[in-house]
């Protein structure tokens, strides 16, 4: 399995992930949106962004982790952010700095970022789902 991640010249280089993905493997894995819930679906950093992308990025993780994958097989993610407005860029930015150091990884997957009105638990802030190719 191998996924290559590229900024193609002509596009903008953004900092925090790359605009392509190319991956090669066996495994096409879908996870479902992840949220700031515990093992026990108690929700982690109630009115706090940061602590929620955190909680929400490791439970990408343990989904990953659980089926023999980790970060380095992500080809894609999407962030769901209820409310967003710019100025909560650098909450989110820091809510995935800390779980990836917590992970020991480099974020760099093609990301899309939607806001949204709402979340199916209003004390949800964020969602994050991935798509990941595995051998």
């Amino acid at each position: 399995m191998a996924i290559t991640f590229v900024n193609p010249s002509g596009l903008p280089k953004i900092d925090v992930y790359r605009q392509v993905s190319i991956a090669s493997g066996s495994r096409l894995v879908f996870i479902a949106g992840q949220v700031a819930w515990d093992a026990e679906g108690v929700t982690i950093g109630e009115g706090d962004l940061t602590a929620q992308v955190e909680q929400s990025y490791l439970n990408v993780g343990t989904a990953l982790a659980e089926i023999g994958g980790s970060f380095d097989d992500v080809a894609k993610l999407t962030f769901y952010v209820v409310d967003w407005t710019p100025d909560k860029m650098p909450a989110l930015l820091e809510g995935i700095s800390r779980a990836a150091a917590k992970l020991g990884v480099t974020p760099a997957p093609p990301a899309t970022l939607i806001g949204v009105a709402a979340l199916d638990v209003p004390d949800h802030l964020v969602e994050i789902e991935a798509t990941a190719i595995l051998d």
